[in-house]
């Protein structure tokens, strides 16, 4: 859906410059493609009628001010427009998490099976421990699926949260209550109810969570859909939204293969916030949704906010602020170094998930170069050092063919590999002779001010 609706409204930007000001008949060349846009990601009919009306009321006569070209101009109203479909008109509170309640905050979470419901309870437990800094507790109240009880203790015991057991012969209205006696007993902030999930909605189903929900009231309903779901989406969203009080969504897969239309479907229907959206498999692979940053990366604007906070919790500041004071001394930068350098760009998310939040330009400009091999080569070059011995790591230059072969062969690649690693370090050790004498540290000086929180 965003590589999509991005081209489009590329084209349309480049053909209509030159003209003063938006008119109904340029208006409507330019809505026809971001309807068709749409219409292919696989968003629901009445959304995408909906959000075109709003934006041809918005954009007919607008003024086209400064630099500004006519597309730009629509460009500007599609993105608000996009924002508030998908919830940025309900305001920034609408997205976060409701805690104001008497300890545990229940969170119940609904959906199908297959839409990696339980996974999503670990990510959001996850979440909740290092994000909110609260004491989570889950249990899982599916009792017809084989192994979703252990599956949840898993990823639970994973993330470092604790887990409530249940049994496949109790019922889940009893195992939910009885998971909130002992959340209540050992002073826990947060319990998280995994339900059952089925392939198909069905009344057994929905009389069910309904019964689970009246018996234990949570404060927070989260209806858990996948972003594939395309069409299907809205059928199963308005299901749910007329048994439970749904008080958010969550998206998983936004990282697949997805056209994306259950982002912008979901919150139409239901007419609730998406609080947060599932962009990887990892066990921390699930973000706080924010609708206006969600609206610039669809029209490839980026999200080089999203970046600074990978970067933030990605970086270890004090082995940075190591390495600076190492360097500015005339201390040498050597394979350890160079390793430290590609694990952090791993914690970062590699190079695809830096990719992904550049904007349009940047990423047309690493033009078809595959990012997950890219991926793969970092995670070769830490396996060859990783071959290195210690004096090896600590001076490169004792590195020689009978070595070379040697460590090739300890990380299960050629030799070639391992001259192309040298060569790469050789290019970084560079960089880092010509940061001597304080270059570095006023480089992470500079950092400070773009990375709140750093010291």
């Amino acid at each position: 859906m965003l590589d999509n609706l991005t081209q489009r409204l590329a084209k349309v930007v480049k053909t209509m410059r030159g003209e003063a000001r938006l008119t109904e008949s340029n208006t409507a060349e330019m809505l026809r493609e971001v309807r068709l846009a749409l219409l292919e990601a696989d968003v629901a009919l009445p959304a995408v009628r909906e959000f075109i009306a709003k934006v041809k009321e918005k954009a007919l006569g607008e003024e086209v001010i400064g630099s500004l070209s006519p597309g730009q101009a629509l460009v500007g109203v599609v993105q608000r427009e996009l924002a508030a479909i998908m919830g940025g008109d309900l305001g920034p509170e609408a997205s976060q998490l409701n805690f104001a309640t008497q300890p545990p905050a229940i969170i119940l979470m609904a959906g199908l099976q297959g839409v990696g419901k339980t996974t999503t309870v670990g990510k959001l437990a996850k979440y909740l421990r290092e994000e909110k800094k609260k004491k989570v507790l889950t249990v899982s109240a599916d009792v017809y699926r084989p192994a979703a009880i252990a599956q949840l203790q898993t990823v639970t015991e994973q993330v470092g949260a604790d887990f409530f057991p249940s049994d496949p012969s109790q019922k889940p209205v009893d195992i939910a209550l009885a998971a909130l006696d002992w959340a209540k007993r050992h002073y826990h902030d947060v319990l998280i109810v995994d339900t059952a999930g089925r392939l198909a909605i069905d009344a057994a189903m929905m009389q069910e969570i309904a019964a689970v929900h009246a018996a234990i009231k949570p404060i927070e309903t989260l209806f858990v859909v996948d972003a594939m779901a395309g069409q299907d989406a809205i059928n199963v969203a308005k299901a749910f939204n007329e048994t439970l009080p749904l008080t958010g969504v969550v998206l998983t897969k936004l990282d697949g293969d997805s056209r994306g239309g259950a982002a912008l479907s979901v919150r139409h229907i239901t007419g609730k916030p998406i609080k947060f959206a599932g962009v990887s498999e990892k066990i921390d692979g699930l973000e706080a949704f924010d609708p206006q940053r969600m609206a610039n990366r669809i029209l490839g604007m980026g999200d080089i906010l999203a970046l600074v906070e990978e970067a933030r919790k990605g970086v270890d500041v004090q082995a940075a602020a190591e390495l600076a004071n190492k360097i500015k001394v005339g201390g040498r930068f050597d394979m350890n170094d160079f390793r430290a350098q590609l694990l952090q760009m791993k914690k970062m998310g590699g190079m695809a998930g830096l990719l992904d939040k550049l904007p349009a330009q940047f990423q047309q400009a690493a033009g078809n170069a595959d990012m997950g091999q890219a991926d793969k080569q970092v995670r070769r070059m830490i396996g060859i050092v990783d071959a290195m011995t210690p004096a090896e790591r600590a001076k490169p230059e004792l590195i020689k063919a009978t070595r070379k072969r040697r460590i090739a062969t300890g990380a299960g690649v050629q030799v070639q590999e391992v001259n192309r690693m040298l060569a790469q370090y050789e290019q970084m050790a560079g960089m880092m002779k010509k940061l001597k004498g304080g270059g570095l540290m006023k480089m992470m000086r500079s950092m400070k001010g773009m990375m709140p929180g750093m010291r």
